[in-house]
């Protein structure tokens, strides 16, 4: 059986290695520069959190899942929630469980009284497109991704 809640210190661990194992996935381990002190800190070590996440346990595999957020701003819509990373352990996947944790991230959404919710999905990552066009999300193709890397932001001018 699987319980969906939220995250807490003692599950960094866990948390950490699925999001490690999702860049392996992603085919870029090498840009993992956190770890798990940093995620501590990040997300527990102050009155304003820079994250927050929900894990998927498995009452006999331990916690097989997460979903990694956070709350924004739009200037158009207001409130809005950042799904930054939906990971599920490879032998979990295609059992639901990533809709659990969406599920349970839309109903956190609502509470705190978001308009939106956004995330990425690389374009060759099939079954996880499929996952977001099942649950209705709109897919969009119009607007471009745009990022400065910790070395660029050191060397901005």
């Amino acid at each position: 059986m699987i319980q969906i809640r939220k995250g807490g210190p003692e599950d960094i661990p866990a948390a950490f290695k699925l999001v490690k194992e999702l860049a392996i996935f992603e085919k870029a381990p090498e840009q993992v520069i956190t770890s798990e002190k940093i995620y501590t800190e990040d997300a527990f070590g102050g009155d304003n959190p820079w994250f927050e996440f929900f894990v998927a346990e498995d009452e006999n595999a331990g916690i097989v899942g997460v979903s990694i957020f956070y709350f924004g701003y739009s200037t158009w819509k207001g409130r809005m929630l950042y799904l930054d990373d939906l990971v599920i352990n490879e032998a979990h996947r295609r059992k639901g469980i990533g809709k659990m944790l969406l599920d349970r991230l839309v109903a956190y959404g609502k509470e705190k009284g978001v308009n939106q919710m956004r995330w990425q999905v690389l374009d060759w990552n099939t079954p996880a497109i499929k996952l977001y066009e099942k649950v209705g999300a709109s897919i969009e193709d119009e607007w471009l991704d745009c990022k400065l890397s910790k070395e660029q932001l050191e060397g901005w001018r």
